[in-house]
């Protein structure tokens, strides 16, 4: 499991919501549900957080 250093891991935000993000396994979820009431999960991918909103995600 790819960990995200805590110093960066307390600057991050999430790019939909503008809250904070937690580390959960090979995700980062933000601490503030989006505006249909679900909270977005961000993946880590070899340890880079790839922080798009869904739908920039194409795969």
């Amino acid at each position: 499991m790819a960990k995200i250093n805590e110093a960066l891991l307390a600057i991050l935000r999430c790019p939909v919501t503008g809250s904070p993000l937690a580390q959960h396994g090979e995700e980062l979820i933000s601490t503030v549900n989006g505006e249909d009431g679900v909270a977005l999960h961000y993946r880590i991918d070899e340890g880079i957080a790839l922080l798009l909103r869904p739908e920039q995600i194409t795969a």
